[in-house]
């Protein structure tokens, strides 16, 4: 048969490994002396913990799974790398994507040539928490040994996407690159086994693919593979034991304080109060395949930064003729032609005009971030661990590790254990904004290198210091106004969010029901109508925005009902929201006017609907399918009765994967009724539900 009958045959065809041949890897003079301080390093495996000196990757062969089994792929992602639906049932894909990537080409006719294209590597990079840069969580100590600890890269592939104009650069050929998470250790492993766990990686999995369609830049999931009664891994969680004490109102220890202020004292400590694990527990080994134009890290710049400026004196320019300054150069160029090559790259690079292509990136990457921390608060989301490198240049969302989407809102809302406040819900723009701090720091080698003076350099890192705080409000205020129903540049509206804020604060809301509820208001109400009588029902309103718990169970979004006076506080604030809605759609109303200059005018309950997700990954709903997923493993408090059967049950992964398809849309009954619902109290006590580790 001819080549094209292998699965993976399109695959191989539009190889194109660009981090390989644009970057450089080890000196052979460094890979020596590495080996010289790792006495179990055989020089050639790379899958053992060592120092890696210099380069920008260092190629590693994954360790594939034992009996792989796919368990769900993404028919979409198949389709955008130019797959066949059938390719991702054959041996090759489940083999190619568990780890086996020279053994999923064995049954090709041109086996060897084609195995020669196949090139997988991992990436070494640095750590800033904060905008502080770290070499302590390096095993060495000197930021030589992070990087990626059990991610692989598996190759880039280059689509050319079919079309008869042209013209579109949606249609120019698309650059994707695959990596594997969880597919055995690298250099950078720091002595864990490199691998990931079921539960982990379904939650990468779904979360992926739910980011995407809830419209917020993210990296994709391709697939999922389980090792089948294989291998496993030995991982710290949470017993049934384990759940949040936090005092109730009555408690005797708050007694001095106003009902007010105990309130607001629980409140904070239940977004504060995290436990740690307190069992050990074995789980299955999966690998997910997590696909990006690219993976590039702010890290990565931080750590080549870090080496080209190590001798240079504060008031001197660098030295641009060192190894350490060219890989920093090198990677700039690179940034540029993966992130944003139309902008970035093909204007500048023939030039050789650095200068002018790093203060591209540098804007680019400052809207791209800014937008998508934006995007998480619109959702609702933490991501948990957003340090400089859990932060893409290009501003997708990754690493979908301690994550979690917020039942009820908490301004310091995080899932995690070791998020502290600096990564809680309303601090994430903040914490994004420090990120962007550090990869200016790593670009300001190359601009005090190539500008006339360091002061011009120093006044260009003042001015888009200052850009940035002010583009990462900016973001944040055109989501928030888009929520309240606003033209997202109707700045009427803004004292609106402080006061609503305040009062969703003090009476435990549900941050994803609230905002659809308020959808409700303006669909049963509308702001225009043809004889202009608008309603001013305000208290009737209110209970719209209650929802109806006696109907469907847990559909209200608040998790006490609101009590007399806190109502009337919601009522005044409903009647200056649409008073202030009202006026700004009329005819010269400043939102209807700026929805006159874009392409369609949205109306204020359409407006609201696509910036107020119905349907988000609640940790209650990942909990039950992936306690049924792995039952020997995983005893949830949550669900004492699936885990007695220890049969496995994948079916909720699919369900989820089907509800987060269509987050904006009403869904079937049965998805409203099972997931249009706040969080059951226990899920907001339980350990690894509520918090995690």
């Amino acid at each position: 048969g001819s080549n094209t009958d292998h699965p993976l045959a399109l695959l191989h065809e539009q190889f194109d490994h660009s981090w390989v041949s644009h970057l450089n890897t080890e000196t052979s003079e460094n890979r020596l002396k590495s080996k010289e301080r790792t006495p179990q390093d055989d020089g050639v495996s790379n899958n053992v913990k060592r120092p890696v000196y210099n380069g920008h990757w260092v190629g590693v062969k994954p360790a594939p799974l034992k009996n792989p089994r796919l368990i769900i792929h993404s028919p979409e992602m198949i389709q955008d790398l130019g797959l066949s639906s059938e390719s991702a049932h054959s041996d090759a894909f489940v083999k190619y994507f568990s780890g086996d990537v020279m053994g999923a080409f064995d049954d090709h006719e041109d086996a060897e040539s084609v195995k020669q294209k196949v090139v997988s590597w991992a990436t070494p990079y640095a750590l800033s928490i904060m905008g502080r840069r770290l070499t302590s969580n390096c095993p060495f100590g000197t930021g030589d040994g992070y990087g990626d600890g059990r991610a692989i890269s598996v190759g880039e592939i280059v689509v050319a996407h079919d079309s008869t104009s042209t013209s579109s650069p949606e249609d120019a050929p698309r650059r994707y690159e695959l990596q594997l998470k969880g597919a055995g250790p690298t250099p950078f492993c720091r002595g864990a086994d490199g691998r990931a766990v079921l539960r982990s990686s379904i939650r990468e999995f779904l979360a992926s693919e739910a980011m995407y369609h809830l419209g917020v830049s993210t990296t994709r999931a391709l697939s999922l593979i389980v090792s089948d009664h294989g291998s496993t891994s030995q991982r710290p969680w949470y017993s049934d034991r384990n759940q949040k004490s936090i005092p109730d109102i009555d408690d005797p220890r708050l007694s001095q304080y106003s009902l007010d202020q105990r309130k607001q004292i629980i409140a904070q400590l239940n977004a504060q109060s995290k436990n740690d694990p307190d069992v050990m527990i074995e789980e299955p080994n999966a690998i997910t395949c997590r696909v990006a134009p690219s993976f590039l890290r702010i890290g990565h710049l931080d750590l080549f930064a870090r080496r080209a400026t190590k001798n240079v004196m504060e008031d001197e320019k660098p030295d641009t003729t060192t190894l350490e300054f060219q890989e920093l150069e090198a990677l700039v160029w690179h940034a540029c032609f993966r992130e944003f090559p139309d902008t970035c790259y093909y204007p500048f690079k023939d030039k050789k005009d650095i200068l002018s292509a790093s203060k591209q990136l540098l804007n680019h990457s400052l809207d791209g971030i800014a937008s998508m921390v934006a995007g998480w608060i619109r959702v609702g989301f933490a991501q948990g661990n957003f340090n400089a490198d859990n932060c893409l240049i290009g501003g997708r969302t990754m690493d979908y590790g301690p994550f979690g989407f917020m039942d009820e809102y908490h301004p310091l809302f995080a899932k995690w254990t070791g998020s502290g406040d600096h990564f809680g819900f309303m601090n994430q723009p903040s914490a994004g904004y420090a990120n962007f701090a550090v990869l200016v720091s790593s670009i300001m080698p190359i601009i005090e290198a190539y500008s006339p003076s360091l002061d011009v350099a120093k006044k260009f890192q003042d001015e888009i210091m200052e850009q940035g705080q002010e583009i990462f409000q900016e973001r944040l205020m055109e989501v928030l106004r888009s929520k309240m129903g606003f033209h997202p540049k109707d700045q009427s509206a803004d004292d609106l969010w402080s006061e609503l804020e305040a009062l969703i604060r003090a009476n435990k809301t549900d941050w994803t029901l609230f905002w659809r509820q308020l959808m409700e208001v303006v669909k049963e109400y509308p702001i225009q109508d043809d004889s202009n009588h608008v309603s001013t029902s305000y208290s009737d309103m209110f209970d719209t925005l209650c929802g109806n718990d006696e109907v469907a169970q847990g559909s209200s979004p608040f998790y006490e009902r609101p009590d007399e006076s806190a109502k009337i506080e919601f009522v005044n604030w409903i009647q200056k929201w649409r008073e202030l809605l009202v006026a700004s759609y009329k005819e010269s109303g400043p939102s209807r006017r700026l929805s006159q200059d874009d392409t369609e005018v949205l109306e204020p309950a359409e407006r609201m609907r696509i910036s107020n997700p119905k349907y988000v990954l609640r940790e209650w709903m990942l909990v039950e399918a992936y306690t049924k997923a792995s039952p020997s493993s995983i005893q949830s408090p949550l669900f004492p009765v699936s885990i007695k059967s220890g049969q496995v049950d994948e079916s909720m992964v699919h369900e989820l994967f089907e509800l987060i398809k269509h987050p904006y849309d009403e869904g079937t009954e049965e998805q409203s009724r099972k997931y249009y619902r706040r969080a059951p109290d226990s899920a907001l006590k339980a350990g690894g539900t509520a918090f995690m580790s």
